[in-house]
């Protein structure tokens, strides 16, 4: 017993004495004890001798059936029963939570049992499921079964930290959010929703589940600037599967937050992050040039047939009756190959019937490209580069905007196919199809197919180990093959089976031996023999008739000859050195390096007569003339490859190359060798002198040259051919030298000078220029690989167009007038001249220019053109003027003058989501006749 004081306790405790029954609880034992002596357990005693059952087998034997008894006394099995009441047939209650929660905070979790919340506070996040929330503050209702999410506020009123509420692919960033945890619905605030590149502002959205969104008054636009966007469609009401497709009610466009008169009843956005099939719309107008009255231009469907390809079906369609039809396809397979096909045909109907300007044509034009991954098959490639169709296309196509493939004068096409076999010795093939097309002609030249074949060089006298040396181990030879149909036909005959009436066939073998040696240590000569033979499917015969007349006929039997020749030359390399350093004095020019590398050679061509053929012609009596008269020709004149050599030729080449370059002092102080520049990168000399000539042996001195000069932003070429013979009174050449007969050592006959200069501000930050989408288009069309001729601009497909409006633009802050304006220039300077027969005239004398210039961050222009100073007039000339209207971009292209005189106007939705909205204009060029 103790005493405490009540100061101690928050109440107050009475100790009494403890007391214990202890005369009762012995009564009780021994109660228990005598009972248990007088009781028996639940189990019996074991019998001596069990008692078991005897089995007796009876049986009742009818006229057909014997029934035994004994197996009715079998022993029973132990079935026991379950119990119907553990299967209860009311479902559980499910759970509040399904799913394992994930949260956090920065600050403090807290629990609150009295309103059964938990509060996380600063960066708080909950994982649930398939959902996340992050969120300035997130409140959890166990009792509502309930998640709300807002934003903190500071002191001042500024909002931080809104939430961000994802469910599965689906993400919304609104100002807050309240989600329940067993219906998946949400209500969700002043939420900004990302789909598939655009954006959903709505006031309040109703999440039904992770896969519908219903929204009132919201907002669909493609802007970056998502509080105050330049332009959106406003969309009363809408239904949104996110990933899929947005429905909308009543929509109309709105443009600074003022509304527009373009709007439609209802609209369907499809929202597909993969590509998708869907109808292409086209541009309305009104072609004036050629009276081919109202069209519909570009419009079509586009198929997205799989993850590697695609297709797109354009048309266009005039009320005079005129239509055109365009395929476009890529296709493309990582680490295999990748490629495009475009085909186009029109079918263009000038004025109407009965008028006299009244004209029909039909034109095409084809273009593939393919090229093969390196990584894909070492031992063999394939690839293709076509470009034929009419000659014409691009000059007289009604919807092809390409400028500088109008001036191209060649179209050409290859498709190949090559093939290594590897082994000793290594064996190489080449199949290859060929297409040359001159427009201004129309002449074709078609190879279907060229086969080609080599076997690599062998060495018979090498050693099995270590290097080759002299003359007999250095020996080797190859094989070569080359086969060809060649077709030569014409526009109109191109497809039809006439163009094959003429084809030749034929095949070149072709074994060349050769070695090389070391000549007084400083001096290499090498030497070789060619043996070709020719096999012709195409071979004449020519004869004078009864009449006179001298008749050439074709034959198609197979026949044959054998040519060889031989060749030897010898060469060295040259280095000199003039130093202009001195002690004492700094010299710009340090040192300057001469390098020559002078060669000559021999060769001999047997002349081979007896491939040659004579006939007699008669006079005008009809008697046949003497023998010395007879006509000689070749049976092989219409051989694919050539004829055999019928004079003797034996000539020497001389060749003498150079290079010059310079050590001038560096202006980098801290520079500690002197700077190394160009002077001429090359400059060429070539003549020859032909022993069994009888007259003018020496043939004229060719000059070539060229160097870098500006950073090598400035490439300079020249050349000139100097004819060492006179001329007569009737401007021919003659047996005499031309300071023989008071001239001077050389005759001027041509001469050429081509300049290019190419400079961007960006070559003064240090960074390259991009591909030009447009060049690469030029390029597949046959063209320049610039814009000096004009840029390709068709504004339905922006990938011609610059995409450097489409990237973002990091704008430097700056003090008063301090930015940067970016800029591009590019010219060609060409001259010719020509004197052969004593004209003295500039053949043609050009100065091309192309530039662009972005006068402001979202002003552009750019300009093509030149003179022609020969022909005084301005070359093809583009003027090109673009503004980015952050969403919006608007193009105008206009050829003031000239046979293409044109103009385009374009403003649309840079985003491919809305590419077709639109509004395209132009004023098409006149007609080409």
């Amino acid at each position: 017993m103790g005493i405490q004081k009540p100061s101690h306790t928050l109440a107050k405790i009475h100790l009494k004495a403890l007391h214990t029954k202890s005369l009762h609880i012995l009564f009780t034992l021994s109660f228990t004890m005598f009972i248990n002596m007088f009781c028996w357990a639940q189990e019996l005693p074991k019998s001596k001798e069990p008692i078991r059952p005897v089995t007796k087998n009876d049986t009742i034997v009818n006229d057909t059936t014997v029934i035994s008894i004994g197996k009715m006394l079998d022993t029973p099995k132990n079935i026991k029963e379950s119990d119907s009441t553990k299967t209860d047939s009311i479902p559980k209650k499910k759970e509040f939570l399904t799913s394992i929660v994930d949260y956090k905070a920065k600050d403090y979790v807290r629990l609150d049992q009295r309103k059964n919340t938990t509060t996380l506070y600063n960066e708080a996040e909950v994982n649930y499921g398939d959902m996340n929330i992050k969120s300035g503050i997130i409140v959890i209702n166990h009792g509502k079964d309930l998640v709300y999410a807002g934003r903190l506020k500071d002191s001042l009123g500024n909002y931080s930290q809104a939430p961000v509420f994802t469910q599965g692919q689906s993400i919304v960033e609104p100002d807050s959010v309240i989600f329940n945890t067993v219906t998946k619905k949400a209500i969700i605030y002043n939420s900004k929703t990302e789909e598939s590149g655009g954006t959903i502002i709505a006031a309040i959205t109703k999440r039904e589940n992770d896969s519908t969104l219903f929204i009132k008054d919201g907002k669909f636009t493609t802007s970056e600037n998502l509080d105050d966007p330049e332009y959106y469609f406003l969309m009363r009401t809408a239904k949104v599967v996110p990933g899929v497709k947005v429905v909308t009610g009543f929509t109309n466009l709105f443009i600074y937050d003022v509304p527009t008169p373009i709007g439609l009843p209802f609209a369907y956005f499809p929202m597909s992050k993969k590509q998708t099939s869907g109808v292409i719309m086209p541009t309305p107008g009104q072609e004036l040039a050629n009276d081919r009255g109202y069209f519909l231009q570009n419009g079509g469907y586009y198929f997205a047939i799989n993850d590697y390809l695609d297709l797109a079906v354009l048309g266009d369609y005039y009320t005079n009756g005129s239509y055109g039809l365009r395929l476009e396809s890529n296709y493309a397979k990582r680490y295999k190959f990748n490629g495009n096909l475009s085909f186009r045909y029109e079918n263009l109907i000038n004025s109407e019937p009965g008028f006299p300007d009244f004209a029909k044509s039909t034109i095409y034009n084809i273009r593939w490209s393919h090229s093969q991954d390196g990584k894909s098959n070492p031992s063999s490639r394939f690839s293709a580069s076509v470009n034929l169709g009419s000659s014409q296309f691009f000059r007289q196509s009604i919807n092809q905007l390409n400028l500088a493939s109008a001036l191209n004068n060649t179209l050409a096409s290859s498709v190949s196919y090559s093939k290594t076999f590897q082994g000793e010795p290594q064996v190489n093939m080449n199949v290859t199809a060929t297409h040359s097309q001159n427009t201004n002609t129309e002449e074709i030249n078609l190879t279907l197919p060229t086969v080609q074949a080599s076997v690599g060089r062998m060495f018979p006298f090498a050693p099995k180990t270590g290097s080759k040396k002299g003359i007999i181990q250095n020996i080797n030879f190859q094989y070569n093959v080359r086969g060809e149909n060649r077709i030569r036909t014409t526009d109109s005959l191109f497809l039809k089976s006439e163009m094959f009436n003429d084809a030749k066939i034929g095949t070149l073998h072709s074994i060349p031996v050769s070695t090389n040696f070391k000549v007084f240590d400083y001096f290499s000569m090498s030497a070789s023999m060619n043996f070709e033979e020719n096999w012709t499917f195409n071979t004449i015969k020519r004869f004078e008739d009864d009449e006179g007349t001298i008749i050439t006929e074709d034959l198609t039997n197979f026949d044959r000859f054998l040519t060889y020749n031989f060749s030897t030359s010898i060469g060295t390399t040259v280095y000199g050195m003039f130093d202009f350093r001195k002690e004492g004095k700094e010299r710009k020019i340090q040192q300057i390096r001469h390098v020559m590398r002078p060669s000559i050679s021999y060769n001999i061509n047997p002349a081979f007569d007896q491939y040659y053929d004579t006939f007699a012609i008669a006079n005008a009596d009809g008697d046949t003339v003497d023998e010395l008269e007879r006509q000689e020709y070749t049976r092989f004149e219409g051989s694919l490859f050539g004829t055999p050599n019928q004079n003797f030729s034996s000539s020497m080449g001389i060749s003498l190359g150079n290079n010059f370059e310079a050590k001038v002092t560096d202006k980098d102080s801290t520079a500690t060798e002197p700077k190394k520049i160009k002077l001429l990168n090359n400059l060429n000399f070539q003549t020859s002198y032909n022993f069994a000539g009888d007259s003018l042996k020496w043939s004229p001195l060719r000059v070539s040259g060229g160097t870098t000069v500006l950073k090598d932003k400035m490439n300079i070429n020249f050349g000139m051919i100097l004819d060492p013979y006179a001329l007569d009174n009737n401007n021919r050449k003659i047996e005499k030298f031309n300071i023989e007969n008071g001239g001077s050592l050389f005759r001027l006959t041509s001469a050429n000078l081509n300049i290019s200069y190419s400079i961007s501000s960006s070559a003064f930050e240090g960074n390259g220029d991009e591909d030009d989408p447009a060049i690469q288009d030029n390029l597949r069309s046959g063209g320049r690989a610039d814009d000096l001729f004009g840029r390709p601009q068709d504004f339905a497909d922006q990938r011609l167009t610059d995409d450097s409006d489409l990237k973002d633009k990091k704008e430097e802050p700056s003090e008063l007038y301090n930015f940067k304006i970016p800029w591009s220039l590019r010219m060609a300077y060409v001259v010719n001249y020509g004197n052969a027969a004593r004209q003295n005239a500039i053949t043609s004398h050009s100065l091309m220019f192309s530039g662009d210039i972005e006068l402001s961050p979202k002003w552009s222009v750019g300009a093509s053109s030149g003179y022609d100073v020969a022909n005084k007039g301005f070359t093809q000339t583009q003027l090109r003027f673009e503004r980015d209207l952050l969403s919006w971009r608007m193009n105008f292209s206009w050829v003031p003058f000239g046979p293409n005189n044109q103009w385009n106007f374009f403003i649309g939705i840079k985003s491919s989501l809305l590419q077709d909205l639109k509004y395209d204009k132009r004023k098409q060029r006149d007609q080409q006749l």
